[in-house]
């Protein structure tokens, strides 16, 4: 490795008497701790790995000074590039010009990661130190690629276009199905929903894809693995071919934007004292590149508020995205203020925060950048609490709701963005307990109108809420038993107007979580853990029961995206039953599939749906007439199933008729040995046997006894 240094800054002419050489490190390994299909390919990524030094930069341009001001430029550059990333020791070196002893006006810096190399690049090339002194950052293993620049221009010569793989070719599908993803054991496998065959068809399988989990895109078109070293996303009509890794050691969790433009990664480190927090790294992907775009780094309380899945301190995810496929803003919570980020230059709007103190949670619009925030009471109750809606990025606030006596808030917004629920749980007048309301806010309305909605009886605990998606109605599992009511409620009145309206109410339902279609007018209510998998399936159209059912301790639900198939699984957390059964919208179970040591199930998620309102409106009112076509197919289906059926009959019936002949065979071999084991007496007819009585006496036991006088 000093030959390969030595080498490349002797080219640059650089004196590097005074580098040591042994501080210098290689990046780490950056294949994933993913078996190459090919063996040479990987050996050849080894090597070209090995000469990287992709985690030093060089800094030219520097002031020129003598031994005397060679401290004070030190602790200078140090200052500037300590705050982007950890200098290793020793990790920063500024050559000096033997004959004038003066430094050579650039330095090296070496850093941890090279990802804190690329952002200590992007942030200072052209930093001013001074009028006569701008910063030109260059990667260490750039430099050698600049001097290999030719003096005269020659065109290149023009590449032959190669067209990328389609990775949208799985929607094209000629029987319209969906994928779902799997992990059990070592096994990754990526399947077909084929429930017309009542069976899933294999896509493609893998062992030890990932050593975390995987996690489809937003849109559906990558799968995600999580790796020692990394992350890494792949895709394709079958293969699944690697598209792109993201170097980031340690990662533990991901995220997609929205739009897929950017991906997410989370690491934390233990600290050496055990009085401080874990250290987070959290980086921002350019999905396409794999380059990153920003770096947040600190502890762990730093990251600390807001979100959902707590890890070490940290919630997750910690940055959340505005609603929509432009990836345009994103935002995290910090102590008392908001940070809202664009993506343009990945920096704060206006380079200002949202301030509001005490602030506690807040979330996106699905489909607008519109803020809803929670800010509890403040001083025993003299400043009430609030929610508020702040439009980005003019950070104009466009409702303000004030709360008293509250004890906790939730927010839900429903899917197309036309409505948030806030649900409220108030502290009664003697503080001994609570009850339960709901402030539901219709956003599309002039002025933002909110009504305020609270329960037959206010004492109900709210087990569960849950908007109808992309529709305007929203059910509830409330109650104190061990059997809650079920309530739905719809946001219009009769004349498709006005104020929120109870539509009814089940009594004494085994149920204590709701999963709507992704179609609306679908719902399951669902007993999962205490209640063993409990399930019906409920129309709200027509507000009727369509099937009552179970799937023995099932822990997760999840619905296809086309609302078509449910699929109910049993994750390892249980010892049995591990595996995955799937449903047709109306409680039919279609087919059930059993793996050990079963951890995930992943619905391919499809991007929205290029028809118009209008299309699929004409489309809804014509359905008989599209139907006809899916109907003949599901009858050439049933009675290819039907003919399969016959052949599989026709087949064990076979089967059993030569197993009874075979023995017929090898009983008629054998009949002059029984002929000669029964000296000659033929016994194989019942009707040559004689039936007779023969009454045998014996004599088990004498005993003399002598009677006393």
């Amino acid at each position: 490795m000093e030959d390969i240094i030595t080498s490349r800054a002797a080219s640059l002419g650089v004196d590097l008497t005074k580098l040591d050489l042994d501080n210098i490190l290689l990046p780490p390994n950056e294949d994933f701790g993913i078996i190459s299909d090919d063996d040479d390919i990987n050996n050849q990524d080894a090597l070209e790995f090995d000469e990287e030094l992709n985690n030093i930069i060089v800094v030219d341009n520097l002031p020129i000074v003598p031994r005397e001001k060679f401290e004070k430029l030190e602790g200078v550059i140090r200052k500037i590039y300590g705050q982007i990333g950890v200098i290793k020791d020793d990790g920063l070196c500024m050559p000096i010009d033997s004959t004038t002893q003066k430094t050579l006006g650039f330095c090296f810096i070496e850093y941890n990661l090279p990802q804190e190399a690329e952002v200590a690049m992007e942030k200072t090339n052209n930093y001013k130190l001074d009028r006569s002194h701008i910063f030109a950052v260059n990667k260490f293993d750039d430099i050698e690629k600049f001097m290999k620049v030719p003096d005269e221009w020659a065109p290149s010569e023009p590449k032959p276009y190669e067209p990328g793989e389609n990775l949208q070719e799985w929607l094209a599908d000629e029987k319209a199905r969906d994928q779902f993803v799997i992990r059990a054991g070592t096994d990754t496998e990526v399947l077909w929903n084929d429930a017309r065959h009542l069976k899933p068809e294999p896509v493609y399988k893998r062992s030890f894809w990932t050593e975390r989990f995987v996690q489809w895109s937003p849109l559906g078109t990558y799968l995600a693995t999580v790796h020692r070293q990394g992350a890494a996303v792949w895709g394709g009509a079958s293969a699944f071919n690697r598209l792109m890794r993201y170097a980031h050691p340690q990662v533990t969790l991901i995220d997609f934007s929205p739009g897929e433009r950017f991906l997410v990664t989370y690491s934390s480190q233990e600290p050496s004292n055990p009085h401080d927090t874990h250290r987070v790294t959290i980086n921002i992907f350019d999905v396409r590149t794999g380059k990153i775009r920003r770096a947040f780094k600190g502890s762990a309380d730093e990251f600390a508020n807001g979100g959902t899945g707590g890890v070490t301190g940290v919630s997750w995810p910690v940055f959340r995205w505005a609603g929509g496929k432009d990836d345009k803003y994103f935002a995290r919570i910090g102590k008392n203020v908001i940070s809202v980020y664009e993506t343009e230059t990945f920096s704060v709007i206006d380079k200002k925060s949202i301030k509001v103190d005490n602030v506690v949670d807040f979330c996106w619009s699905p489909t607008d950048p519109i803020l809803a925030l929670f800010v509890p009471e403040l001083g025993g109750g003299n400043q009430p609490a609030r929610v508020s809606l702040i439009q980005i990025p003019g950070k104009e606030e466009l409702r303000q709701k004030n709360l008293f006596s509250v004890s906790d808030c939730k927010m839900y917004w429903q899917n197309n963005g036309e409505y948030l629920a806030v649900k409220v749980d108030r502290y009664t007048k003697t503080k001994k307990s609570t009850y339960t309301g709901f402030e539901l806010f219709r956003i599309k309305e002039r002025d933002i109108p909110i009504e305020v909605l609270e329960l037959e009886n206010k004492n109900d605990k709210i087990i569960a809420f849950a908007w109808e998606p992309n529709g305007h109605r929203f059910a509830v599992i409330h109650g104190d038993g061990p059997r809650p009511d079920v309530s739905f409620y719809s946001m219009r009145t009769t004349h498709n107007t006005g104020r929120v309206s109870k539509l009814t109410t089940l009594k004494g339902k085994q149920a204590n979580a709701l999963y709507w279609s992704p179609a609306g007018r679908f719902i399951i209510l669902a007993g999962l853990k205490g209640l063993n998998g409990q399930l019906e399936f409920f129309n709200v159209d027509d507000l009727e029961t369509m099937a009552t059912t179970e799937h023995f301790m099932a822990t997760d639900i999840d619905w296809d995206p086309t609302g078509r198939y449910v699929a109910t699984t049993v994750t390892s957390v249980h010892e049995m039953e591990n595996g995955f059964n799937i449903w047709s919208f109306n409680g039919k179970l279609l087919y059930r599939t059993l793996k050990d040591h079963f951890f995930q199930f992943l619905w391919r998620p499809r991007p929205p749906t290029l028809l118009s309102a209008e299309k699929e409106e004409e489309i809804a009112k014509n359905l008989k007439k599209y139907s006809k076509k899916y109907e003949a197919e599901d009858q050439d289906v049933s009675t290819l199933l039907s003919e399969q059926d016959r052949e599989k009959r026709k087949m064990l019936k076979d089967g059993w008729e030569r197993w009874v002949n075979e023995w017929k065979r090898m009983h008629e071999e054998e009949r002059l040995e029984r002929l000669g084991l029964r000296d000659g007496e033929a016994s194989d007819e019942e009707e040559e046997y004689e039936a007779k009585e023969v009454e045998v006496e014996e004599l088990l036991n004498v005993k003399e006894e002598v009677i006393p006088e």
